[in-house]
């Protein structure tokens, strides 16, 4: 669903710009267009898609910097999106980094690239943002010989952000106090599944997603039973309109006393509200998430 989203998003603003744009594209030569691999026609649909995982840019000269300056970027978009979306999908990132590697033939075919996967991976309103692809993007450029030192700051910030909580390794333990004043840690919860909701009073769309997780049935009969604990943490230092802005009573509210999560990278806060689905072991099944049904999809398929 995610992947379909973006996909509308992209097609929907290529096909509002109207007639002139379409004329231009037509008349655009045919050197400047993505020219997209088919997989062979008498393959099995398992042979087919691992022949589009490896060939899919066989097409795509690396070394031809002319194209990508007058190429449509937009059409350029679309071919990562479907890329990712149907041959690499969402937690794989061995095909990125295949991918990088051949952008990094010129630092001008790098910086293209490094370009279209922070729009789609990495921008927090993409619903296709990835951590997990985004990663071998960030390596690229600091294994690459391009950047100097004040060029390769950023790309080590958001590598190491991004190295956090990752999917099906353990999440990084914190502190949280309560409205008693009473301090706790993440890893004294024990539940089969533990939702941390990263929240704000003030914020429109968490009010959304808190009314979604109420009416959940999956999550509530898990809370009921003892199986799913939800900790909404508040992570700002004003604490007055968390205060007032009381939570169930069934879900553990707390906030972040000192701001530690955000001082030292815990999480990712750029982006709230935001979603983790942890496991009995604290292992990280769902990251930085505005997606309840996906949260509930998960709870689901697990055996426990």
């Amino acid at each position: 669903m995610k992947n379909i989203l973006l996909l509308v998003v992209i097609l929907f603003s290529v096909s509002c710009s109207g007639t002139k744009s379409r004329t231009k594209e037509v008349s655009k030569p045919q050197s400047y267009t993505f020219k997209r691999v088919l997989p062979p026609a008498q393959a099995t649909p398992e042979a087919q898609f691992n022949y589009m995982v490896e060939h899919y840019w066989d097409r795509f000269d690396f070394a031809d910097t002319l194209f990508i300056e007058r190429v449509d970027t937009m059409e350029m978009m679309r071919a990562y999106v479907d890329y990712i979306a149907n041959y690499v999908g969402p937690y794989n990132g061995e095909p990125i980094a295949k991918l990088m590697k051949k952008a990094s033939v010129s630092r001008k075919m790098l910086d293209y690239f490094v370009s279209m996967s922070e729009k789609i991976l990495h921008d927090p309103n993409s619903p296709m943002r990835s951590d997990e692809l985004y990663i071998p993007v960030l390596e690229a450029q600091l294994s690459s010989p391009y950047y100097d030192e004040y060029e390769r700051l950023v790309p080590q910030f958001d590598l190491q952000l991004a190295s956090q909580n990752r999917l099906f390794r353990q999440a990084n333990d914190f502190r949280y106090t309560t409205y008693s004043g009473k301090n706790y840690n993440l890893y004294s919860l024990v539940a089969d599944y533990i939702l941390i909701y990263i929240n704000n009073p003030g914020c429109p769309m968490c009010g959304q997603i808190q009314a979604q997780i109420e009416s959940s049935e999956i999550i509530n009969s898990m809370i009921k039973q003892g199986r799913l604990k939800v900790l909404a943490i508040y992570p700002d230092a004003d604490i007055t309109l968390w205060r007032k802005h009381p939570l169930p009573k069934s879900w553990i509210s707390g906030y972040d006393k000192g701001c530690t999560i955000e001082k030292h990278n815990l999480y990712d806060l750029r982006a709230i509200p935001s979603l983790y689905l942890l496991d009995r072991d604290k292992k990280v099944l769902i990251k930085d998430s505005t997606s309840v049904p996906d949260i509930e999809q998960v709870i689901q398929s697990k055996p426990y």
